[in-house]
């Protein structure tokens, strides 16, 4: 039996209402009918799509589908069914208001639109949460790949918009707007350049997640933990978060630690400042006390030989120390601090390992430790390196050196 849709027109107009109060009151049953049948068909759907896909995540190796469910992607399908329903019936509802049927047509298109627009959007949420799993993308700016596609969505679903609202046809809408394209750049231009800026470093494999950079245009010092279309966030050591836009990486100079992360080694290289006038040549009972230090004795005994050896072969006169070869309290310094690195458990011994004098100057001469610490974390690296030089400042009063002091005066 087919629907009358006039049925509570009838009805109200044979209980005594006017006429246009019955056209009136017929529309609102309608509607309150057609609204209840909506919340009802939208939460069986529901529950039957998200149990549905429930029931089989659970069961699936795979983790694709959990991501589904977590990104709610079911439920948008769902909506499906009552829009289609709407779609359906709505004609009937203002059967006896024409004047409406126009605008809530389009309503109804822009909005089945506007779904499907946030039914990919939950799809592509879940291959970008997908991705991220994967080991051979987990570092890769899988975001602003995602994001790029959602742009492409966004404008095609505008342009349908557009087209609906202005009831021209799709393909004309996109030929006005390849004539509109000069302006289309100008007002794109960051997202344009942080794609191009994405996709080169992407093949350039310049940063990746995780990777620890230092920019200091933009203040950032820290971790890579995301790279999109338009910004890089950086994690600053201090927890605060840095956005560099993503064209900055191929238009700025920054620096990327990924080569000290992968070679197993954190860089040491500072320096202590040694007083000029505490350098002297040592004579022989200094050399015997400075045999006592275990690292060097072996060191002190062939020098010593070598060097009475090589000033008897040459006549040296040595009732002058300036004569000849002869050990110094710095030089011997030098190799003892060579010796306590070179032993010093926490340095990674495969890498560059070197104690150097630097070139002279007003604040002293720049004794330097370059050297390399086997722990990479920040507080490990910083404990490794104050205990070393704790020691070597420790150390300097027994070889009579004395570390350069501002305040020092030269009758001291």
């Amino acid at each position: 039996m087919a629907f009358n849709e006039h049925y509570f027109k009838d009805l109200f107009f044979s209980w005594g209402m006017s006429e246009t109060l019955a056209i009136y009151l017929n529309m609102a049953s309608l509607l309150f009918i057609l609204i209840i049948v909506l919340i009802i068909a939208d939460f069986v759907t529901r529950k039957i799509l998200v149990n549905a896909f429930a029931r089989f995540a659970k069961n699936s190796d795979t983790k694709i589908d959990d991501y589904l469910v977590q990104h709610k992607t079911p439920r948008n399908i769902a909506h499906l069914v009552p829009l289609a329903i709407t779609i359906q019936f709505f004609p009937i509802v203002f059967v006896d208001f024409p004047q409406f049927e126009r605008p809530v047509e389009l309503f109804l298109k822009l909005l089945g639109i506007l779904l499907v627009i946030w039914i990919i959007r939950s799809l592509l949420k879940t291959f970008e949460t997908f991705f991220k799993t994967l080991p051979r993308l987990k570092d890769k700016p899988i975001d602003s790949y995602i994001q790029v596609v959602m742009l492409f969505v966004w404008v095609i679903g505008l342009a349908f918009a557009f087209a609906i609202l202005t009831n021209i046809s799709i393909l004309t809408f996109f030929t006005t707007l390849g004539a509109a394209s000069a302006i289309l750049l100008l007002i794109f231009k960051d997202t344009i350049l942080g794609f191009v800026a994405s996709i080169q470093v992407a093949i350039n494999d310049t940063v990746r997640i995780g990777d620890w950079i230092t920019m200091d245009k933009y203040g950032a010092d820290g971790d890579v933990i995301e790279i999109n279309l338009s910004t890089v966030q950086v994690q600053n050591f201090d927890k605060t978060i840095t956005n560099i836009p993503t064209y900055a990486l191929i238009s700025d100079s920054f620096k990327n630690w990924r080569g000290m992360s992968n070679s197993g080694g954190r860089r040491i290289k500072r320096s202590i400042l040694i007083r000029p006038s505490s350098i002297k040549y040592l004579t022989n009972d200094e050399v015997e006390e400075l045999k006592q230090i275990q690292l060097i004795s072996d060191y002190l005994n062939t020098r010593e030989k070598e060097i009475e050896q090589f000033n008897e072969n040459n006549n040296i006169d040595k009732s002058l120390p300036i004569n000849g070869r002869n050990l110094t309290n710095f030089g011997v310094f030098r190799k003892y601090i060579q010796e306590f690195i070179e032993n010093h458990p926490a340095i990674k011994k495969d890498m560059t390992i070197m104690t150097r004098q630097l070139a002279p100057s007003s604040h002293g001469i720049p004794l330097e430790i370059y050297a390399f610490s086997s722990d990479q974390r920040w507080e490990n690296y910083e404990y490794i390196m104050a205990d070393i030089f704790d020691h070597i400042l420790a150390a300097i009063p027994y070889f009579k050196l004395k570390v350069y002091e501002l305040d020092f005066q030269p009758n001291e």
